[in-house]
Order: structure tokens, then C-alpha cells, then sequence
């Protein structure tokens, strides 16, 4: 009986969502096991390879340049319909590949080694695959190495995904946060898709941890972090960028809607009680910068924020303030 979990593409996709890592840069952890796959298989091209709804993307490429193919050419998209491991000793003799432009031409591939990468409840999200140029036979033990080094990238997903949230607020870590700003640049750049960020930080904190104690700091933070998740949209992100500063990442929104949220919160902030002992009413100033091309990281589209924000508090706090369009970060 063919096992559901590997048909039912919309829950497949959901779970690949979760993890929230297409369109992150790279990273050590996983870049380490595809250079092992490399070292210890003796092939020239090894990745981690994620399948989305239409394309394959590579979370590591060792080997090769690319960032992404489209679906209907990825050897790894018929990986993840199965449980056991995918090997093809000679693309040119297999009738599924061997009229597929990546053996046809660039990188020309040979021959494939590809083990499922499973979630676990039990959706294959990708594969790790072992890539050469020539025919050849990938023994047992090569694949019985591959394998464990799979799980180990499910692993490292399941870390990274943890590591994700802040334990005070449950808001998105600094790092998670700029990871989500990092696709919102990758689809500004492919699909010229608009986002922007609103950056602000509660007025007068270290007044509030004096006076009251830092428990009662934590409260304001805890209660602010839970009032900003009740109002955004569903596909709005809230992170804790550091003490008492948050970003609220905005995608599909331009600079007049981004001012206008930013009112919203501001507003309402400044109009709720924290309950605690004793409750407090505090306000916190907003830094708005739109997306734009002059700002094509995360650090420097945060460091054009961050200067709103300055510009804010300088003229009064309570308040917010938008990016000029001029804004250069700091080098």
C-alpha cells in the first residue's frame, strides 16, 4: 500500500514551511556535511536540496554555483517519492533522465545517490544527494554513510528550527529574524516582491528595571511581545532583536501601509496597560524603512532602520519615524 505521507504534496509543503529556511543564506552546519559527502564518497558534486512547490533549492551546493532549479528538471524531486534511498548508476541509460538538460549539458551528470530527507512526522522535504560526472556503483557502505549524514541534516534542521524562538517573548531570535528579512531580500530581488521593516525599542526601559526590577522589566517585554503578536497579520514576523528592541518584518507592504502599522502598534502600546506589579503603562518608538535596492542586506536594511528609530527618539519618542529614501548604512 502506498504510504499517504508521500502523495499528499500540500501537507508535504507545510512541513517543508515549518521549518522556515528556503531563501536563508548559508551555513557551516550544513555546508560541513555536504563537503563530507565530497571527502568521503569521492564525488565532485554533493547538496542539500529542499523541493518546493516549483522549484529545488539548495540549502548547500558543494561543487556547483547554482542556487536553485527548476523543479521538473531535479533528480531529488523523485528522491523524496520514496522511502529507500534513489541510485542511478548511469543517467544516459535511465529512461526518466536521459533527456534531462542536466545531463544533456551542465554539469552533465552521470551518476546520482539520493537519500530522502524525512521529517519526523514522516514528509520527505529533500534530499542529501551525492552527484558524479561518470557512470559508477554507489556500494552499500557509501550509502549506509549517506544516510546517517541525512539524518543528521534533519537533525540540524529540527536544532536550528528550535533555536528559532526567544524562551522570554516567543518571538523569532535575532539570527531567525534576519533569516526572514534575508527572504524577503531574495524575493524583492527575484520577483521584485515589496516588504518592510519596522524596528522599535520600549522609551525609557532602563527606567522602568530601575525603579521596579527587572522582573518587572520582563513583564513589559513578555506583555509588549504578546500585544504586537495579537495585532499583526498571520504573515507578519516579530523578532526580539536584543534587550528591549524588536523588529516587525512586513512582506507585501510598501512604505505609506508600513507607516501606517507602525502607527497602529505605537498607538496601541501606548494605550495598554502591562499587568504586573505594579502595572505600567509604557511607549515604545518606531524606525520604518521600506525595502529598496541601495540596502541589499539584512544588516544594512536594519542599520537604515535602526537610523529612524535615533531619529524618533531624538524628536521625542512616543512616536515613529520613516527612512530617507537617501539613507546609506554605516560601513
Amino acid at each position: 500500500m502506498l504510504d499517504p505521507k508521500l502523495t499528499d504534496e500540500p501537507a508535504r509543503l507545510a512541513a517543508l514551511e515549518r521549518y522556515e529556511v528556503l531563501d536563508t543564506p548559508r551555513e557551516p552546519s550544513f555546508d560541513r556535511i555536504t563537503d563530507l559527502v565530497r571527502g568521503i564518497l569521492g564525488v565532485p558534486i554533493s547538496a542539500v536540496s529542499l523541493v518546493d512547490a516549483d522549484r529545488q533549492w539548495f540549502k548547500s551546493l558543494a561543487g556547483l554555483d547554482d542556487k536553485e532549479t527548476s523543479r521538473d528538471v531535479a533528480f531529488c524531486n523523485h528522491t523524496i517519492r520514496q522511502r529507500a534511498p534513489m541510485v542511478i548508476t548511469d543517467a544516459r541509460e535511465d529512461a526518466r533522465f536521459c533527456d534531462n538538460p542536466l545531463v544533456t549539458g551542465d554539469p552533465n551528470i552521470r551518476s546520482y545517490a539520493g537519500i530522502p530527507l524525512e521529517t519526523p512526522d514522516g514528509y520527505n522535504i529533500g534530499s542529501l544527494c551525492a552527484i558524479d560526472t561518470v557512470p559508477r556503483q554507489f556500494d552499500p557502505g557509501q550509502i549506509a554513510i549517506l544516510q546517517n549524514l541525512a539524518a543528521l541534516v534533519v537533525e540540524q534542521l529540527e536544532l536550528r528550527r528550535i533555536a528559532e524562538r526567544d524562551h522570554l517573548t516567543g518571538a523569532l531570535t535575532r539570527r531567525a529574524f534576519l533569516s526572514e528579512m534575508n527572504r524577503a531580500i531574495a524575493l524583492f530581488e527575484r520577483h521584485d516582491r515589496p516588504a518592510s521593516l519596522l524596528l522599535f525599542d520600549i522609551d525609557h526601559f532602563k527606567r522602568i528595571n530601575d525603579t521596579h526590577g527587572h522582573p518587572a522589566g520582563d513583564q513589559v517585554i513578555r506583555g509588549i511581545a504578546r500585544l504586537c503578536t495579537s495585532l499583526q497579520r498571520p504573515s507578519d514576523s516579530l523578532g526580539r532583536l536584543g534587550g528591549e528592541e524588536f523588529g516587525i518584518l512586513l512582506p507585501e507592504t510598501a512604505e505609506e501601509d508600513a507607516a501606517r502599522a507602525a502607527q497602529r502598534f505605537c498607538d496601541a502600546i501606548a494605550a495598554t496597560e502591562i499587568p504586573g506589579t505594579p502595572p505600567l503603562h509604557v511607549t515604545v518608538s518606531f524606525g520604518v524603512a521600506e525595502l529598496r535596492g541601495d540596502w541589499p542586506t539584512s544588516e544594512s536594511w536594519l542599520a537604515v532602520a535602526d537610523m529612524a528609530l535615533y531619529e524618533a527618539k531624538r524628536s521625542g519618542r512616543n512616536r515613529i519615524a520613516i527612512a530617507r529614501h537617501d539613507a546609506t548604512h554605516a560601513t
